[in-house]
């Protein structure tokens, strides 16, 4: 069949997952969709940094962890921070504030978990290519709740920062991890302790794995 000349170019994806089964799934959904053309693969973060550089790919479909290296949070800023390069449209099985704040704050035009329906994922797609933004029913819940109360929220710093102790990391070796000073280190898990209710390093752990800030 002839190709009508005044139809729109399809959407050309990059689809970065570092598991190949995961890539197969997501190509099979998208590649029969109208207007959208699965053009690459990436397994791994440099792969996708790389591929999505060359100019030619409109949405890149990013995993947020992959085996080693580049996480996908990383990977997503560095090709947001290119002039004129494509959308990245997250689509992960992970939701919670850990995931979710560093892959938004590094650019990505939307967030949605792996078991999104296939028409959903391909109107993401979709809208990505034309600069809209879709979120995943809880993430974009749980972003409003974070809006409602600003005061309450952890920042990224704080989080990460928990997260550490999470590991059972002390404030010195947290210092040395982030090159923070051990004092300041203190001084977000106070501001961490105030805003989460808390009065202990367990106590803030336990509350904030359960509100989704950070992953046990």
């Amino acid at each position: 069949m002839t190709q009508d000349p005044t139809a729109p170019s399809p959407a050309r994806l990059l689809l970065a997952d570092d598991h190949p089964v995961v890539r197969a799934g997501l190509r099979a959904v998208l590649e029969t969709e109208p207007g959208i053309e699965v053009a690459a693969e990436a397994g791994t973060a440099e792969e996708a940094v790389a591929r999505a550089a060359e100019g030619d790919i409109d949405v890149v479909l990013m995993d947020l962890r992959f085996g080693g290296g580049m996480s996908g949070a990383e990977a997503t800023a560095a090709i947001t921070a290119r002039a004129g390069g494509p959308r990245v449209l997250v689509v992960t099985t992970y939701d919670s504030d850990a995931d979710t704040l560093p892959a938004i704050e590094a650019g990505a035009t939307g967030y949605l978990l792996k078991d999104a329906p296939p028409e959903e994922l391909a109107a993401a797609v979709r809208g990505a290519a034309a600069g809209r933004t879709t979120l995943a029913p809880s993430v974009a819940d749980r972003l409003m709740t974070r809006l409602r109360a600003p005061g309450n929220a952890l920042t990224r710093r704080e989080i990460e920062v928990l997260g550490l102790v999470a590991e059972g990391l002390s404030n010195l070796a947290i210092a040395e991890r982030l090159h923070l000073t051990e004092g300041t280190v203190k001084s977000h898990l106070a501001h961490v302790y105030t805003k989460l209710g808390v009065d202990s390093r367990t106590a803030a752990v336990a509350a904030a794995t359960e509100t989704g800030y950070i992953r046990r």
